[in-house]
Formats: structure tokens, C-alpha cells, sequence
């Protein structure tokens, strides 16, 4: 029996509020990076005995596609899993029931599911700062629970995950990052790029087909030399500003 985490957190917020809530079931948790494309993923092995967090963003309210597919990879040879969804503080919309059924096919027992809210990773005015205190001390409480229950013998499954099938039309990663003229070419940006949407020979921007506006590479940049078009995040920031003006707390489904 092990305690697992697979994690998609392209700039720290989902892994942030996925360690307050492995950080109650042991000291010991294996850790699976869903943004890394190099590695072999049907190489992990999970058994029935396990407790595993699969934890993801919310991307407009659905799992970003590269998530699903990396972890589709992955046998879950009927581990009980429990979800976390972590969005910017507007809305997951579709994100958890997306994610229980794509785990579900991959063979994981979906026993809970949780929603916590993050700093938005592109307009940081929103949930600046989340997971804050009072959101890990919900977070831990819920994985108490998870756990007394997961020992007990009584984590059965079937929660009741709200969400709608078939799920809310995918948005386009339309937010592409490009380097300005800090940029000193140390190509940091391609090596961490989820997607592999930034090549070596051509640092200043990236594929449009490929990236997926995860913003690593923004996050990453020791020069700050990555940035989003201004206007285009102003547009979003407005269109947005209503569903994040009231405050959501961190939700358990068991």
C-alpha cells in the first residue's frame, strides 16, 4: 500500500494545494508530474490498496487536454483516487466530472473529489495569493476525513460530482506568450514547457498549436522576459471581473 500524487501544475498553484492535502495522509508520497512530456507514463504501476490524488487545473472550466492524455496512461488497477480540481476562483464548471471519468477509464476507483481555489495564473489580481491559510486549513480537514475514511475501510466511492456531460465546448489557448527584448536566450522556457511548444532555435515565441496557455514559461523566465499581449488580457480580465468578484472556498464531494 502507497500514498501517490499525480500532479498537472504548470506554475505551482495546483501542486501547492495538492501537498496541503497529501501532506495529512504521510510523510511518504510518491510524486508523478503530469507537465513533464519526456516521461514514460504507463511505466507507473498502482495497485487496489493505494490512495492516490490526481490533482489538475481548471483550463475555462475543462481538464487541459495534455493532462488527460498523460494521465489516461497511467493503470490504475482500481486505486482509490481522490480528485482535486484547482481553479482561479471563477468557476470549474465541468473540470471534476471530466476528470472522474477520465480516471475511471484509466482504471482508478474515484472514492472524493475536492475543489480549491489558486491565484489565477494569468490575471493575478484574482485569488491573489490562494491557496491561502484559512484554504489549507479546509484542505487538511478534508484530507483528515479522507483519510479516517480510507482506514476505516468505508471509502467506498460514489460521490456525487457536479459537472455536466457532455462537458462545456473546449476554449482555444488563444493567450500565446512571447519574449521581449530581456530575453537573453538561456532557453529555460523550451526545457520547461509542458508542451513542448517552445523550440531552441526560435526562443522569442511559441507554437500557437501547441502551447496551451499554461504560462510555465512566464512563471519561469529568470529574466521576466515572457509576457501575454496586454490588451487581449484586459479583455479577459473584464469578461471575467463579475464570476470572480465573490470569494469561493474550497469544496469536498464524498
Amino acid at each position: 500500500m502507497k500514498y501517490a500524487q499525480l500532479i498537472f501544475s504548470p506554475t505551482g498553484g495546483t501542486r501547492k494545494a495538492a501537498e496541503m492535502v497529501t501532506a495529512e495522509w504521510s510523510p511518504s508520497v510518491e510524486n508523478i508530474d503530469l507537465t513533464n512530456p519526456a516521461v514514460n507514463y504507463s511505466k507507473y504501476k498502482m495497485e487496489a490498496d493505494d490512495l492516490v490524488l490526481i490533482a489538475l487545473p481548471s483550463y475555462g472550466g475543462r481538464v487541459p487536454g495534455l493532462a488527460a492524455e498523460r494521465l489516461a496512461k497511467i493503470p490504475g488497477n482500481s486505486a482509490k483516487c481522490v480528485l482535486l480540481c484547482v481553479y482561479g476562483n471563477r468557476a470549474y464548471e465541468d473540470t471534476l466530472v471530466e476528470m472522474a471519468d477520465v480516471a475511471k477509464k484509466a482504471g482508478f476507483s474515484v472514492v472524493a473529489a475536492i475543489s480549491a481555489v489558486a491565484e489565477h495564473s494569468i490575471m493575478h489580481q484574482y485569488a491573489s495569493g490562494r491557496p491561502n491559510q484559512e484554504d489549507e486549513r479546509q484542505l487538511k480537514s478534508f484530507a483528515k476525513v479522507i483519510l479516517e475514511k480510507f482506514k476505516a475501510g468505508t471509502l467506498d466511492g460514489g460521490p456525487q460530482i457536479p459537472g455536466n456531460r457532455p462537458y462545456k465546448k473546449a476554449g482555444d489557448a488563444s493567450l500565446v506568450p512571447k519574449a521581449g527584448t530581456s530575453c537573453n536566450g538561456c532557453g529555460l522556457c523550451a526545457d520547461n514547457c509542458p508542451a513542448g511548444a517552445i523550440s531552441k532555435e526560435n526562443l522569442k515565441t511559441a507554437n500557437p498549436k501547441k502551447c496551451i496557455s499554461c504560462m510555465r514559461c512566464v512563471a519561469r523566465c529568470p529574466q521576466g522576459a515572457r509576457k501575454v499581449n496586454g490588451a487581449l488580457v484586459s479583455v479577459a480580465s473584464l469578461a471575467i471581473k463579475k464570476a470572480c468578484s465573490e470569494k469561493k472556498e474550497a469544496e469536498l464531494f464524498i
